[in-house]
């Protein structure tokens, strides 16, 4: 196995616009660091709102306040300079969960069919091998590309209105069509994003190999 400091310059020159969390501090008591927390600890509360009592207007203003503590803890650390490699994976860690717990309780209670979630889990699922390819050739995780940030969005918005939309009267009548067009949108993103994320990993696997292939055919 090729270790990280000895990496093929072609695969090292692919990675490295990308290993900009390798460079941050290991700093743990941090503001943004107990923001990103709290964010990780409305997962579970999120959750027992849409599964529980179903209340999904304290549901939507958990997820709004989650929102809220995604912007300030990277504003913050870049006001404070207090960036942190446990930040940043803290932060895209988050995200994931809410789309995930916010997959299965809509799936739960037939509000989005059952295809969107296992596409949008089949993707994790699929990073998650990809995580560990790059950990076996010993990179670090790659940084969000900004396709997946923007798709991470359009979901986090979809969710909330996919909720209003699922009630009465006029204003679910309204919701609907904008629900479906920001569930649809960020789906289609979010697999393409994911998409790019393996052709990278591939692209380093590939030269990592080919890197290797001369030393193993030496006497």
């Amino acid at each position: 196995m090729t270790s990280s400091s000895e990496k093929s310059p072609t695969a090292a020159a692919s990675v490295e616009p990308l290993q900009g969390r390798d460079a941050l501090p290991e700093r743990v008591w941090t503001l943004p660091n107990l923001l990103s927390v709290l964010r990780l600890l409305g997962v579970a509360l999120f959750l027992w709102l849409l599964l529980g009592p179903h209340a999904d207007g304290w549901a939507i203003v958990v997820l709004a306040v989650s929102g809220v503590t995604d912007w300030a803890d990277g504003k913050l650390a870049r006001l404070l300079d207090q960036g942190s490699r446990l930040g940043a994976l803290l932060d895209p860690a988050a995200d994931r969960l809410y789309i995930v717990s916010a997959l299965i309780a809509l799936a739960l209670r037939e509000i989005v069919p059952l295809w969107v979630v296992l596409l949008l889990v089949g993707r994790e699922a699929v990073l998650g091998v990809m995580l560990l390819v790059l950990r076996h050739y010993g990179y670090p995780p790659l940084q969000v590309h900004y396709l997946g940030k923007a798709a991470t969005l359009l979901l986090l918005y979809a969710f909330p209105v996919l909720l209003i939309a699922d009630g009465e009267g006029p204003l679910a009548a309204i919701a609907e069509p904008f629900a479906w067009a920001l569930t649809i949108w960020g789906t289609a993103l979010y697999l393409l994003a994911g998409l790019f994320y393996v052709v990278q990993v591939v692209g380093i696997v590939r030269a990592e190999r080919t890197a290797l292939a001369p030393n193993l055919t030496e006497p």
